[in-house]
């Protein structure tokens, strides 16, 4: 049962700037998911498979450039490893933070190494990759600024929109 209506997705992402393509086909997300090591998550996957969204903020998983969609992949890791290097963020579940600087960014990225990476939707809003299952909440991420923005993929294109 598809839960992603073209006509509705695209009036709501409209504002938002994007263009609209073709969904991407079986074999295309294979091998974008290979291409970039990282899996969609089922609601990620029904979303793109409908249409894809392409613009200045949009990740084009087709045409984009490698480099240009590497670089959305690693943003919040990047961010939150800048925070770390910069602005003293040390959550207290990664325990006491070391001392030599070097030593606390490496540590940082162990443990960010550990939780699920993120995908792009749009901007600085990401999904968990790689989820089988549906309903997974819509993130804002900036640096270590972490937001929850949305209970599902649905809940935030439909009600929230991506503006």
């Amino acid at each position: 049962m598809r839960r992603f209506d073209p006509d509705v997705i695209r009036a709501r992402l409209l504002p938002s700037g994007a263009e609209f393509t073709d969904g991407l086909r079986d074999g295309e997300f294979c091998e974008v998911e290979e291409r970039f090591g990282s899996r969609f998550g089922a609601d990620h996957r029904e979303l793109l498979s409908v249409t894809l969204p392409v613009g200045p903020r949009w990740p084009d998983w087709r045409h984009g450039p490698d480099e240009q969609l590497h670089r959305m992949l690693a943003w919040p890791v990047e961010g939150i490893l800048f925070d770390v290097g910069n602005n003293a963020f040390w959550p207290p579940s990664w325990g006491r933070r070391p001392a030599d600087p070097a030593e606390a960014l490496s540590v940082a990225a162990t443990r960010l190494s550990q939780v699920p990476r993120l995908v792009p939707i749009v901007g600085h809003r990401y999904l968990p990759a790689g989820v089988a299952e549906t309903g997974f909440p819509v993130f804002s991420v900036y640096q270590s600024d972490v937001i929850y923005y949305g209970s599902d993929l649905v809940s935030f294109i439909i009600k929230t929109g991506p503006t």
